[in-house]
């Protein structure tokens, strides 16, 4: 028997994304998982009763013989049948169903709550990684680059992945060969007027032109809430402390 993992599209729930399908798809391979068979989440998908799914999909067309599920998972129309439903259905159709203890899980809503409150290594420990953000880095109005602090603005490649609460990050950036320590804010840049959200990162140590170019940004430790500074010379003073602050962040998370 080889194992399979069944998972969507895109969230059922439409709510912001934790995790891309591409990463998703990396991590899930990384488990040795035999095989994984992503689903579109249809119109007539969302239809389907839990035994509709089960009989339809499950039975037929993956040929699934052992269902092993979350013990608060529910799946089918409206979510209106649960774990007891399940294991009755796979009785009629032969398939075992097993239910995963709740014991030791973390759901989704938490980790969700913990990024939106920028508790970065709490959320890590739940997630068992940094989070983290991918996409492409976009021109922007290169006010960093004026204070000695080029940022590089990053637009994520998955548009509805949550972002994190609004401050100044120690993150870790990776690129297609090499790695770099880094600091991220995400804000409106209050000190120079109202601005719509940006994600800015800089990189230190680093010379040289990203744009257009892929990165990943994970987060290590968030160092402060973004706020008004009374003059660009007093965030460029501010800016020193926490380059130095990201750097040391981001070696104690390597050495770990």
């Amino acid at each position: 028997m080889q194992s399979l993992c069944i998972t969507f599209d895109h969230s059922p729930r439409q709510e912001q994304v934790l995790t891309p399908l591409e990463e998703k798809l990396k991590l899930i391979a990384e488990t040795g998982i035999d095989h994984t068979e992503v689903l579109p989440f249809t119109a007539e998908l969302k239809q389907m009763t839990a035994l509709m799914f089960m009989e339809q999909v499950l039975k037929q067309q993956l040929h699934v013989e052992v269902l092993l599920t979350g013990y608060d998972n529910r799946f089918g129309h409206h979510r209106e049948e649960g774990f007891d439903d399940y294991v009755r259905y796979g009785k009629l159709l032969d398939i075992e169903v097993i239910g995963l203890p709740a014991e030791g899980t973390v759901s989704s809503s938490h980790i969700r709550r913990l990024l939106q409150d920028g508790l970065m290594e709490e959320a890590a420990l739940c997630l068992g990684r940094p989070y983290a953000l991918t996409g492409h880095v976009v021109h922007g109005q290169h006010i960093g680059t004026t204070l000695g602090y080029p940022t590089a603005n990053l637009l994520p490649d998955e548009r509805c992945q949550l972002i994190p609460a609004a401050g100044v990050y120690a993150v870790q950036v990776t690129l297609p060969t090499s790695s770099f320590k880094g600091m991220m804010n995400i804000g409106t840049r209050p000190t120079f007027g109202q601005h719509a959200q940006t994600l800015e990162v800089h990189l230190l140590d680093f010379q040289g032109s990203l744009y257009n170019q892929r990165l990943t940004v994970s987060f290590v430790s968030r160092l402060r809430e973004e706020r008004r500074f009374e003059s660009p010379e007093a965030l460029k003073a501010q800016l020193q402390q926490d380059a130095i602050q990201a750097g040391e962040r981001v070696d104690e998370f390597r050495s770990l």
